[in-house]
């Protein structure tokens, strides 16, 4: 399998996983389905559309190609009639928005380097795309966005180290059909991980006062 096919192939699951957790997202706060598809759409595409503009992709891979628009849209319909099965709708939200993390931040480091971006502005802007989604999602949906949510489980953290894993692949010239799906798995694990365990990253360091007696 050619680096670039599994490219498109990981950018197209993790628009639908990412279109899954928006549209759960949705749901959970009430919106009718034409908010439904709207978020759906924002959160499976936003992270990539950033992406693209920033890099000078334009117009966006989401706006020239039909099923990057048509995936949400069955995600949609997907979550639209299957929540009620879903019981634990607000940790399944997190699941998918950690698969979509994994994807996305993998996906995202990849084209960045076909652009011939570097490897720290790859594997930021494979963050930003990672990311770029759900904060979009979360202001939609008038939430604190997780991504800077006071004690919020690590987030941004699994996607960098998972971006970072992907240009040192790319400079070893490793098999990106085995590297980059490996690194979708690690930083979903370790997402989820974070999630079960709360580990969070720290705050800015403090000088403790001695007490008086």
């Amino acid at each position: 399998m050619s680096s670039h096919l599994a490219l498109i192939i990981l950018e197209l699951v993790g628009i639908f996983v990412f279109a899954i957790s928006g549209a759960l997202t949705a749901i959970q706060k009430g919106f009718d389905a034409i908010g439904i598809l709207i978020l759906a759409e924002v959160t499976a595409t936003g992270g990539g559309v950033i992406r693209d503009l920033i890099i000078g992709d334009t117009p966006p891979a989401a706006f020239r190609q039909v099923e990057y628009l048509l995936v949400p849209l069955a995600a949609a319909v997907v979550a639209f009639f299957a929540h009620p099965v879903m019981s634990r709708i607000h940790f399944t939200v997190l699941l998918f928005d950690a698969a979509g993390l994994g994807l996305f931040c993998v996906t995202g480091t990849l084209k960045a380097l076909d652009f011939g971006l570097g490897p720290v502005q790859s594997a930021a802007l494979g963050v930003t795309t990672g990311v770029g989604g759900g904060l979009l999602r979360d202001v939609i949906a008038r939430e604190t966005p997780a991504l800077v949510q006071v004690d919020t489980d690590l987030y941004a953290i699994p996607a960098m180290i998972g971006a970072a894993a992907v240009t040192v692949a790319a400079r070893l010239d490793a098999p990106m059909s085995v590297a980059a799906p490996a690194a979708a798995v690690f930083v979903f694990a370790f997402r989820v991980t974070a999630m079960v365990r709360h580990w969070t990253a720290p705050r800015a360091w403090t000088r403790r006062q001695a007490t008086v007696k």
